[in-house]
């Protein structure tokens, strides 16, 4: 590996029971270690008994079951371990600054132990990806169209731009299918077709722009945020009329606030109720 080390460096990734940092535990842990005296790395690879559920989400992704953690340790059995092997190392993973890190953190809280960052450094791939990579339209433009834009940032420039990089989009993509790293195959998804691609290029979960609201799996309109989080939105702001007011009387979207007025409206006069403003 072509890096000047000062200190050892570890890599290392994460798989969880979902992907909430702090409610979430991990069930596998698996390390590289590059010593600063350039001698052989050194691997690190254990599951671990969560002692909590794995979301069906989560195992669609890693494909760990309850099954193959069940005889494993908890992580308190294995806590000493895992601090002697990380040591005084750096660390560096793929978004691991935003969730591997932060979870390993609240592991060693939880039995009582300290995973001191103060003099640690950490790469996240992740970031230099992002950032050499830019997501802008100009480096769409160069990507797909092999062309620089003149006049960046005027209007009508980007517009034209616009329609440029689609065309290049439904040219490089015909007949690809998408294979994620996490979910099912999609079946080509960039054709010419408007549908397909309003389909392909928005969550038809969330409702709304500022993802305030959102269809569960059973299509019921749901809050996405707050104390009522994954709750229906009509029944519990009739139930609840002092946040239904709240609502329309706070910086919540004008999109926001039509929606729910006729959410109520509607589970009102289907309860034969007397409308109420």
């Amino acid at each position: 590996m072509n890096l000047n080390l000062t200190k050892d460096l570890i890599f290392f990734d994460i798989e969880s029971t979902g992907l909430h940092v702090l409610k979430d535990r991990i069930i596998q842990l698996a390390m590289i270690k590059y010593p600063a005296d350039g001698s052989e790395p050194e691997e690190l690879d254990m599951l671990i008994n969560p002692g909590i559920p794995i979301s069906e989400e989560a195992m669609s992704v890693h494909g760990i079951l309850p099954s193959d953690v069940a005889n494993k340790p908890t992580f308190q059995q294995v806590a000493d371990k895992i601090e002697a092997f990380i040591g005084d190392a750096d660390l560096c993973g793929y978004n691991s600054n935003r969730f591997d890190i932060p979870m390993l953190m609240e592991e060693f809280a939880r039995v009582g132990k300290r995973l001191d960052m103060t003099n640690r450094r950490t790469i996240d791939v992740q970031r230099i990806f992002y950032k050499m990579e830019p997501r802008t339209l100009a480096a769409a433009y160069r990507y797909y169209c092999n062309k620089s834009i003149d006049n960046a940032h005027d209007a009508l420039a980007d517009v034209r731009a616009t329609v440029e990089v689609l065309d290049g989009q439904l040219r490089m993509y015909a007949g690809q299918d998408l294979v994620p790293e996490e979910g099912e195959v999609v079946k080509t998804p960039v054709v010419p077709d408007v549908g397909a691609l309003h389909e392909f290029t928005n969550d038809l979960k969330i409702i709304d722009a500022t993802q305030r609201l959102k269809y569960n799996h059973e299509g019921v309109v749901v809050f996405n945020f707050g104390k009522y989080k994954g709750k229906p939105v009509a029944e519990t702001l009739y139930q609840d009329k002092q946040y239904y007011h709240w609502m329309l009387e706070k910086e919540f979207s004008i999109q926001v606030k039509e929606i729910i007025k006729d959410l109520y409206r509607t589970f009102e006069k289907e309860n034969g109720n007397a409308s109420e403003q």
